[in-house]
């Protein structure tokens, strides 16, 4: 057994600095003749011969400790016929104030008691597949890329978990089963693992099983080797699985509009297929797929701007292998198809190298997005196209290199194709992106007399992206360059703005832990950074639109602080010292401005409360003008537990965002407002009611020098939804919504049934 905080040994780099070596976490193949229950016992017999892992450090508040006394946690390892099975026992001094309800799936984070398990069965330390469990037996699972630092939770995985509470602590079993671990099929390196705890009385502290420090590249920037995996590669290599997921969904439509009252009844089959017939290929189908009970997106403001905003992924077919597509966001962003009638991919895997490939038919009715250097362009999607990409990379030790190609297609009015070249070095604390796209472009809109796509004179447009990340003890830098020119046009990407040159800068002096005095109280700062921000976008020659190049679109200037304290605490501060353009021949304007951000998990109760907040001057894009003004997000998230009941408990998510520009007539001359509530009853962890309001609204009034007409929108949603999960893949959902549009005379109103049955 190794003892807590204990490293095997310590090796040195070419610089001479300590690097751990990590003892590995032992497996052991169980009996295939026993049966392990996974109800979160951990009193099988397979479990009395297990070895025992108990070597944990601290990692929040803040790292470079031993796990405490009072707290330690083993893990112990078995691989039974097809699955790896963690049983983890977990003490706890003071049980009564361990924090974990039923909640929504993906939403367990460190407000919560919870157990972690990151897997990277490649080996690379480039991605990790991980699922998060709590107390209460709820799921966070998904994809994790090490290069930008970000988790995909829109995978699912079929994971088995039990809890079971005791009087010094917990015991939990996790069982992931093998065919849902992407892996090359011969000469793959170690599989890698990390196992976090999570214990939010203890001041927010986070306990990992390597000696992960705050400030590396990536959150599994130390991963150990699992033992004893190489005869259970070897086995499950050949084995096959095959998923079929059919759907049915009935839908009864009442709309009210101009014209009168429409109703209309369909129902619709669809189906999902994903098949693996060895360990390195996976191959994925959608036929006419329903996304319609996809929790919609939550409003937020982008102001007077006319910039486009992204918005996360949420439909599962799009998530398959994320890790491998491993794009910047510009090259693929899964958001421009809107209605597959059908799609298809597939994805490879070698020791060295990986592909993936899709294809899909979307349907008219979405929207298509063509950046400029001071607005994004939208346009109706009024025919049916055709989506396709390939994209494959090569590993190497530090390195990766990778290539790809997309199209979408148009009919006859054109089409749109883009290669492109990109890669990744890392080494030390020190990273580096690059990415080279060629476009050319034949598919073009008209909106008058009605929208249409038409074909266009081919025009060929490049996009450049370059990043440089440097971490030390003392400092934390970014360098990044985009370079986008006029014609550059991506129509499966994500290409907000064309024709600039972008340069971002961010140093961050790291000044360590931090101690204030508070009248007579003191706040303990385990992090305390000062931070310079320097971001601008000039303008490249575009002869087609008479744009002149070096024009500066925007420049911002913006020293702070930022901070972390207990309770998952973070606050940070930044002076604008800006300037913005809001049109090709306006002025360039100064937009001096006080930015901050607060988040926190204040109570046991109150789980969430963040707030981002801009006060100063705003531009006004439409009128070129500047006034006193603001942008404000706020987010509070409440959980408790139902009185007088065996386990219920009750979610809220509340959201409030506010965006504004004072006009001379002391009131405001725009202004942006939206809210949501999303509140969530938890009868069981099978069983939940969602209730969801939401509305947005923006308007414009006389801001006595502009003359602009006044104008006023408002879009309200409202939905109720049941749904019932007999296990994963298998559900059933009825849910009632009711849409009032822009226009205040058109409402639709549905009635949606759904089954889901995997087989």
């Amino acid at each position: 057994m190794l003892a807590a905080g204990e490293v095997a040994a310590v090796a040195q780099d070419e610089r001479h600095a300590p690097v751990p070596i990590l003892p590995p976490l032992p497996a052991m193949l169980a009996d295939r003749s026993a049966t392990l229950r996974i109800d979160g016992a951990l009193d099988d017999d397979a479990w009395r011969a297990a070895p025992v892992f108990d070597a944990f450090h601290q990692f929040l508040p803040a790292d470079g400790k031993p796990a405490p006394a009072n707290l330690r946690t083993t893990v112990q390892l078995l691989i039974d016929d097809g699955a790896l099975v963690f049983g983890i026992r977990a003490w706890d001094d003071a049980p009564e104030r361990m924090r974990g309800t039923l909640t929504r799936r993906d939403k367990v984070s460190l407000d919560q008691d919870f157990i972690g398990v990151w897997l990277d069965p490649t080996g690379h330390g480039r991605a990790a597949q991980f699922v998060r469990v709590n107390i209460a037996g709820v799921f966070s699972d998904g994809m994790y890329r090490a290069d930008l630092d970000e988790s995909d939770l829109g995978p699912d995985f079929p994971i088995d978990a039990a809890v079971k509470r005791l009087a010094d602590g917990y015991t939990m079993e996790i069982r992931w089963p093998l065919s849902n671990l992407r892996f090359p099929y011969a000469d793959g390196k170690t599989w890698r693992v990390m196992i976090e705890r999570s214990v939010p009385h203890a001041d927010g502290l986070l306990l990992t099983s390597t000696p992960l420090k705050n400030g590396s590249l990536s959150h599994i920037a130390l991963l150990q080797d699992v033992g004893g995996m190489g005869d259970t590669v070897a086995a499950v290599r050949d084995r096959s699985f095959l998923e079929l997921k059919p759907e049915l969904t009935m839908r009864s439509n009442r709309d009210r509009d101009e014209t009168g009252r429409q109703h209309g009844d369909r129902a619709s089959v669809g189906l999902e297929i994903n098949a693996r017939p060895r360990a390195d290929w996976v191959f994925n189908a959608t036929l006419n797929p329903d996304f319609s009970q996809v929790e919609i997106d939550e409003p937020t403001s982008s102001g007077a701007s006319r910039i486009a905003l992204s918005l996360p992924e949420k439909r599962g077919f799009f998530l398959e292998s994320s890790d491998v597509l491993g794009l910047p966001l510009s090259a693929f962003y899964s958001r421009t198809v809107a209605d597959p009638e059908w799609g298809l991919r597939a994805t490879w895997r070698d020791a060295g190298a990986d592909a993936t490939a899709m294809s899909l038919r979307d349907q008219e009715g979405g929207v298509v997005l063509r950046g400029g250097a001071y607005e994004t362009a939208e346009y109706a999607q009024t025919r049916r196209t055709l989506a396709s990409m390939v994209r494959t990379r090569w590993h190497g030790e530090s390195m990766v290199m990778g290539a790809f190609v997309s199209q979408r297609g148009y009919g006859d009015a054109g089409s749109n194709e883009v290669a492109g070249v990109d890669g990744q070095w890392r080494s030390d604390g020190k990273q580096a992106l690059w990415l080279l796209m060629h476009s050319q472009t034949s598919a073009g809109f008209v909106e008058e007399p009605v929208a249409r796509s038409v074909r266009v004179a081919t025009r060929h447009g490049g996009y450049a992206l370059g990043k440089f990340t440097s971490i030390s003890d003392d400092w934390w830098n970014e360098l990044q360059l985009e370079a986008i020119t006029p014609g550059f046009v991506n129509d499966n990407g994500f290409v907000p703005q064309a024709g600039v040159l972008k340069t971002d800068i961010n140093l961050n002096r790291r000044l360590g832990a931090r101690t204030l005095a508070l009248g007579s109280a003191e706040l303990e700062l385990y992090e305390f950074e000062a931070h310079l921000g320097v971001h601008e976008i000039r303008t490249l020659a575009d002869r087609r639109l008479g744009q002149q190049a070096n024009q500066v679109v925007e420049r911002k200037l913006q020293p702070g602080i930022w901070f972390r304290a207990g309770r998952q605490t973070n606050l940070w501060a930044n002076l604008g010292f800006d300037q913005q353009r809001g049109r090709r021949l306006g002025v360039l304007h100064d937009v001096p401005a006080l930015h901050f951000g607060f988040e926190s998990s204040p109570l046991a109760w109150m789980t969430k409360f963040n707030a981002e907040v801009t006060l100063g001057r705003q531009l006004d894009v439409d009128a070129d003008r500047v006034g006193s003004g603001g942008n404000a997000i706020v987010d509070l998230g409440l959980r408790l537990p139902l009185p007088g009941t065996q386990g219920c408990s009750i979610e809220t998510d509340l959201r409030f965002n506010r965006a504004w520009v004072q006009g001379t007539l002391g009131t405001p001359a725009f202004v942006d407002n939206g809210w949501r509530a999303l509140g969530m009853l938890h009868f069981t962890a099978a069983d939940s009611l969602r209730l969801l309001a939401q509305t947005t609204s923006a308007a414009r009034r006389d801001d006595g020098v502009s003359g602009l007409e006044p104008w006023a929108e408002r879009q309200m949603h409202r939905s109720l939804l049941y749904r019932h999960l007999w296990r994963h893949g298998r559900s059933m959902s009825v849910g009632f919504s009711r849409d009032r549009t822009r226009d205040p005379d058109t409402t639709n109103k549905s009635l949606t049934v759904k089954f889901q049955w995997e087989v």
